[in-house]
């Protein structure tokens, strides 16, 4: 039997780039988001490639709407195997210039919408004792930044909440895993169509990954879901780790270099934000995984890919210090000779 996934935020981005991946399986895919052109394109996607698509346009700050996309699912599908919650949304402003209400937005989006998504799907799974619940989180929801407290405080609300499910699922003894892919800097549409009052165009921090890379970090968490935690890209682990052993240094670089580095030097976006209401509507178009940073971002993850392949990166580790270390006891042994 395929497998029955539902992805969240799934018209663009990282949520579609994994809802290709799962359709190269031929997994059944609930696509659920906003916009209906995003949703109507990821749809004819998953079915070219292998797999059975179902639509749910839902807002995941709606507890109610993600409910009833849970329900459709297991109508249409069956039992829902995995569960991924990605969908988001952002403010890139200092604090003081975000309103009430935007800030509150994106918290309910951002953080609330996954609190959503993990009650449906925890109904569904815990009865049956199985299933997968990855939460795609963010090197900024352990080290934030400037430009963007909104967003950076509801991936730390992700990570706590995570933590937090785990050990009850821990204490009751379930066979239900959630655990969380660590995101780095990603190229998709967000930057083109989030709210910012920036001068200049946002950009993700470099260096920049394709959704692919990332959308492979989520498919690795779901098969492999016991490890409370994935980094994805190099730059996220050195992230955290500098966060950890050095915060107050890394506050003032971030302080001298945040603001510039979120910036390009191209004028900022004129179309409407997504904040409220998804950008595919009324105009009907369809954005797509990939963002407007193609030529700059990076296609593969050597960090990722030992992350998949453990065995093969330690066996080339033993043959690489063995090699180091007979190329060096030979040099020893011409040394002692001349």
């Amino acid at each position: 039997m395929p497998p029955t996934v539902v992805i969240t935020g799934a018209s663009a981005g990282i949520g579609r780039a994994t809802a290709r991946l799962y359709a190269r399986r031929g997994a059944d895919v609930v696509l659920i988001a906003r916009g209906r052109a995003g949703l109507d394109a990821a749809a004819k996607e998953v079915e070219f490639l292998g797999g059975r698509a179902l639509v749910q346009i839902a807002d995941t700050a709606d507890a109610r709407q993600v409910e009833a996309a849970a329900e459709a699912a297991e109508q249409a599908f069956g039992a829902i195997d995995v569960w991924i919650n990605s969908a988001f949304t952002s403010v890139f402003a200092p604090f003081d210039e975000i309103t009430a209400e935007e800030y509150q937005r994106v918290t309910d989006v951002t953080y609330l919408g996954f609190v959503n998504g993990t009650r449906a799907a925890l109904e569904r799974m815990l009865p049956r004792d199985r299933g997968t619940i990855v939460q795609v989180g963010s090197a900024l929801g352990e080290r934030a930044i400037p430009l963007q407290s909104a967003y950076c405080g509801a991936k730390h609300a992700i990570n706590g909440f995570t933590s937090s499910l785990r050990t009850e699922l821990l204490h009751r003894g379930s066979n239900v895993r959630v655990t969380v892919a660590q995101m780095p800097a990603v190229n998709t549409p967000q930057f083109s169509w989030v709210l910012s009052r920036l001068p200049r165009h946002p950009s993700p921090v470099p260096p920049i990954y394709q959704p692919e890379v990332a959308a492979r970090g989520v498919l690795h968490a779901a098969d492999h879901p016991r490890r409370k935690q994935y980094y994805i890209g190099a730059t996220t682990v050195a992230t955290i780790w500098a966060n950890r052993l050095a915060p107050a240094l890394l506050d003032r670089y971030l302080a001298r270099t945040a603001f510039d580095s979120q910036q390009t030097d191209r004028r900022p976006p004129t179309g409407r934000s997504n904040l409220f209401q998804p950008v595919d509507q009324p105009e009907g178009s369809d954005h797509g995984a990939h963002g407007i940073f193609d030529d700059s971002a990076h296609g593969r993850s050597w960090e990722a890919a030992v992350a998949r392949h453990p065995a093969a990166a330690a066996s080339a580790l033993a043959v690489g210090v063995a090699a180091t270390a007979k190329a060096a006891l030979r040099r020893r042994g011409h040394a002692g000779t001349s």
